[in-house]
């Protein structure tokens, strides 16, 4: 049935139009997505050579742990973050989460996506973080808390903002639910480009408890220059 109607309906590759046989991206543009399998740092995710802890991370350890990102946001993957954040496109959800299962799973004792603030997700419709974070949280066998993290501050959008003033922006503006006390915390999020968000809400989990924080992301800014 599915061959028919890609007959049918034929789809095109989100990256470069070709046919992609009922997928979002054809074979070429798959295999060849911007940072894929590159080494990172593993506690910040930026590429780094031989995944070697970076020398931002050695002078100044920040509040995560660990965190692993599949892709550099660059293009395609910025243009396929986007069109799942603001056209709705959930079918990139599903790959995105496909490709971030191939990373090791995460040994951990619960997943939190990053939340939005209310008035945000009203008009979106949805967290795009939550998209992702659900089966993966499946895919690994861990516990999932959707309503884990309240996001009290409606903040400007980080990528809005000069980079030196985002950790300001985002400073207080998460409240954890619910027990994370001894717990080992996944958070998953689309895209990390400074690390303050995930750093605040690091900070924010540890504070009430949580043992480790580790990010799994979609798609990690690389370093300017």
């Amino acid at each position: 049935m599915g061959c028919a109607l890609d007959a049918i309906l034929p789809q095109q590759c989100f990256a470069c139009g070709a046919g992609s046989g009922g997928g979002v991206l054809c074979d070429d543009c798959r295999a060849e997505l911007p940072g894929r399998g590159r080494a990172r740092c593993p506690v910040c995710a930026i590429e780094q050579h031989q995944g070697l802890i970076c020398g931002a991370c050695l002078s100044a350890q920040p509040p995560f742990d660990a965190s692993r990102a599949a892709f550099d946001y660059a293009f395609p993957t910025d243009r396929m973050v986007q069109a799942l954040k603001y056209a709705h496109r959930l079918s990139l959800s599903r790959l995105f989460v496909e490709l971030m299962a191939e990373a090791p799973c995460p040994q951990a004792d619960l997943v939190v996506p990053m939340p939005l603030h209310p008035a945000r997700l009203r008009s979106r419709g949805f967290n795009q973080a939550a998209e992702l974070a659900r089966p993966l949280a499946a895919a690994w066998g861990i516990p999932l808390r959707l309503d884990g993290i309240v996001r009290d501050l409606d903040t400007h959008p980080q990528a809005a903002l000069p980079w030196k003033a985002r950790a300001g922006n985002v400073r207080g503006a998460f409240r954890v639910r619910g027990s994370v006390e001894g717990l080992r915390v996944v958070v998953v999020d689309d895209v990390m480009t400074t690390g303050e968000t995930l750093a605040e809400l690091a900070r924010t989990l540890k504070a009430v408890g949580a043992a480790s924080v580790e990010n799994r992301i979609v798609a990690r800014t690389p370093a300017p220059g």
